[in-house]
């Protein structure tokens, strides 16, 4: 029986992290959790309510009053936010543009991060973030950071969106990304750097199958060691 590990993705918005690690999880029959999920659940539950996503405490109280369950359905994952189904309304436009000022807070973060390594206190686990293996999980055996130009993310979130039914403009997508890289590098909190020991892999110029493939053989080289 081959050796379990822990996998922990990390990168800048659009890198392809959620869709790299999920194709990962199914290939190693392991749980996949996506960390941006479980704050994306907050934001949307904070624009409903009308809460400051600039003000940390009332933020971190509706954080303490919020179940955010993440079930594993088929080949995906759905988002339980106080028992209801959100999976699709978290990853509205809307959303996306404010996520990044709900999960700089010191007290937001810790928060998650409690959670997150909940979820993965037992291995098989692939889990994609913006700290996840220089904070959550600094001991996962696997590390990966991904990385891309800001046009290509641009044209991936942009391609995300018609998929959806959205129009969205190119170049403001490109001050989104550019203006969600700078929250999350400048953050106080566990901000987005890459691990000392974390492999690097550009994926400007390759597909999800090749970026994949590359996380599955290092993975390889653990559990068949």
């Amino acid at each position: 029986m081959e050796q379990e590990i822990t996998i922990a993705i990390d990168g800048p918005a659009a890198a392809g992290k959620s869709t790299v690690a999920r194709l990962v999880a199914e290939k190693l029959s392991y749980i996949y959790i996506d960390t941006g999920a479980m704050y994306r659940a907050l934001t949307l539950k904070a624009l409903q309510k009308r809460i400051d996503l600039d003000e940390e405490k009332p933020l971190a109280d509706l954080l303490m009053h919020t179940e955010i369950t993440l079930e594993q359905k088929g080949e995906g994952q759905i988002v339980l936010l106080d028992g209801n189904d959100v999976t699709w309304e978290i990853r509205s436009q809307k959303v996306t543009s404010h996520v990044s000022y709900a999960a700089k807070h010191p007290a937001i973060r810790k928060e998650m991060v409690e959670r997150q390594r909940a979820l993965a206190a037992r291995s098989g686990v692939v889990m994609d973030g913006r700290d996840i293996g220089t904070h959550v999980l600094p001991d996962a055996e696997v590390k990966i950071f991904l990385v891309a130009s800001v046009e290509e993310r641009a044209k991936r979130r942009y391609e995300e969106n018609l998929q959806k039914g959205f129009y969205p403009d190119m170049e403001e997508l490109k001050r989104e990304i550019e203006e969600r890289d700078r929250i999350d590098s400048e953050r106080e909190a566990a901000p987005l750097i890459k691990a000392a020991d974390a492999t690097e892999i550009d994926t400007t110029s390759l597909s999800i199958n090749e970026v994949a493939q590359q996380i599955l053989n290092q993975a390889a080289t653990l559990t068949n060691g």
